[in-house]
């Protein structure tokens, strides 16, 4: 195992149930393999903002095929590893972490919260500034988190 972080490596952060079924190959490019530390420290602070509970992550980095296969954009930052898609039941609800996260001072890029179900958190690349978006998509659409 690749541990990138005291709590994350790098194959908790490349895996992908749906990869596996379909024979999708989701191996990271060495940029991604970058991008996957920014990741793993982020996701490092967010857990020790959530009083060090576990975090299940779902959706890590994606290749560009895993991702069309997932029909999510070409422009998700899941494709550079900068994002993550995870819950933290042991800490509260969704909305208990949503919350938690997004009075933090943790320089997120995007927080969503995606269908009450997990949160999308994605980080900014090296040299670019953290715009700290925070929003809710829910089956009427997106909407700004408040």
């Amino acid at each position: 195992m690749t541990r990138l972080t005291p709590h994350f490596t790098l194959e908790e952060l490349t895996h992908s149930d749906t990869a596996a079924r379909l024979g999708i190959d989701n191996t990271p490019h060495e940029e991604a393999v970058k991008n996957l530390q920014i990741l793993a420290e982020g996701l490092e602070l967010v857990r020790t903002k959530l009083d060090g509970n576990a975090m299940r992550v779902s959706s890590g980095f994606r290749s560009l095929e895993l991702n069309r296969a997932l029909r999510s954009k070409d422009t998700s930052r899941h494709i550079m590893g900068l994002a993550a898609d995870f819950s933290c039941p042991s800490y509260g609800t969704i909305n208990d972490v949503m919350h938690a996260i997004s009075e933090s001072s943790i320089e997120y890029d995007q927080l969503i919260m995606e269908f009450n179900s997990w949160i999308h958190i994605s980080f900014p690349a090296t040299n670019e500034a953290p715009r700290r978006q925070t929003f809710v998509i829910d089956k009427s659409g997106v909407k700004s988190y408040t």
